[in-house]
């Protein structure tokens, strides 16, 4: 299970690390400017309301940022800047970056390993990957994009193999550089179920390997989906940073009508107050990184934070 540097205390529900998912803040401003470009005022602004809704930590999501195509000065600037505003990183996700895209695959896969070794020059212990591919452009027009259909990795045992070899690769690059991976979990990839997940997880057979049970993310489909108590079960032992989220979730039997909506973690269908208990149990000592899709997503992200911290334990638990 993975731990995280610069809290080298036991860690109990004061000091756990509990970052802000950049999902909230577009990859453009207002002004059409793209994030990438945005001075490191700019960039400020956006992180201090960050801080200012109480998070010492942040996740940058590269659908906001893409640190590892900063060039190196402006990677120091970031740094700076988060310095400035007073919060430090535990990882770096990537959305939409399958490295076994039938389209831009290879592309994606040199990028994973920019990212790796961005994150070890800054100190980041974990970087999250996922298989979700970009947007359709039925997705791109719902209001919640995960209630049209999206790409679906192909039954096709040649492409399993690229995924556990890719994802093996990355794993030995990580580990190099003293950094841990967690693979997101996400409707209709290899990473789409409880099962799967762990298959492919146990297949590449690399200990800096682990799973980002992202459990919202299958949850709100409207569909059936396994119960969350069995997604926890099969996941929680392989996590090794964790996406936490939650949806109301309504099922009628009789006529088979499933419907989901966004909501705080505290309300939603999964009982976060048991799957952390079971985590930490079985061992789980990395961060989370809360999100929340629809409305002021950060202010409720930071209702989520406080939740979690609520939930966490009193007590220190050794590393």
């Amino acid at each position: 299970m993975n731990g995280v540097p610069g809290i080298e205390a036991p860690l109990n529900r004061e000091n756990w690390p509990i970052a802000a998912a950049m999902i909230n803040f577009g990859s453009t401003d207002a002004a059409g400017t793209s994030v990438q470009e945005q001075t490191a005022e700019q960039w400020a602004g956006t992180l201090r309301q960050v801080s200012d809704a109480g998070f010492q930590h942040v996740d940058p999501t590269d659908s906001w940022l893409r640190v590892a195509d900063l060039s190196a000065d402006r990677r120091v600037e970031f740094a700076d800047v988060l310095k400035d505003v007073g919060l430090g990183m535990v990882s770096l996700s990537t959305a939409r970056r399958s490295v076994i895209d039938p389209e831009s695959g290879d592309d994606n896969l040199a990028y994973s390993h920019r990212v790796i070794d961005v994150a070890a020059e800054l100190g980041v212990s974990t970087v999250s990957f996922g298989l979700m591919r970009a947007l359709t452009a039925a997705q791109a027009a719902a209001v919640w994009f995960w209630t049209a259909q999206g790409a679906v990795d192909p039954d096709d045992a040649s492409v399993w193999r690229r995924a556990v070899e890719r994802f093996r690769e990355l794993g030995e690059h990580a580990e190099s550089v003293g950094v841990s991976l967690a693979l997101e979990m996400y409707e209709d990839t290899y990473l789409g179920s409880a099962d799967s997940a762990v298959k492919l997880v146990q297949d590449i057979g690399h200990s800096s390997v682990g799973l980002n049970p992202d459990l919202g993310n299958l949850l709100r489909l409207h569909r059936p989906v396994e119960r969350w108590q069995e997604m926890v079960a099969k996941t929680l032992p392989y996590a090794s940073y964790w996406h936490v989220k939650s949806y109301y979730r309504s099922e009628d039997a009789t006529t088979g009508h499933i419907a989901t909506m966004p909501a705080p973690m505290e309300s939603g269908v999964i009982n976060y107050r048991e799957a952390v208990s079971f985590a930490i149990a079985e061992g789980y000592r990395g961060a989370f990184c809360v999100e929340h899709y629809g409305g002021d997503g950060l202010g409720v992200s930071a209702a989520n934070r406080d939740y979690l911290r609520r939930i966490l334990p009193s007590e220190a638990v050794s590393r």
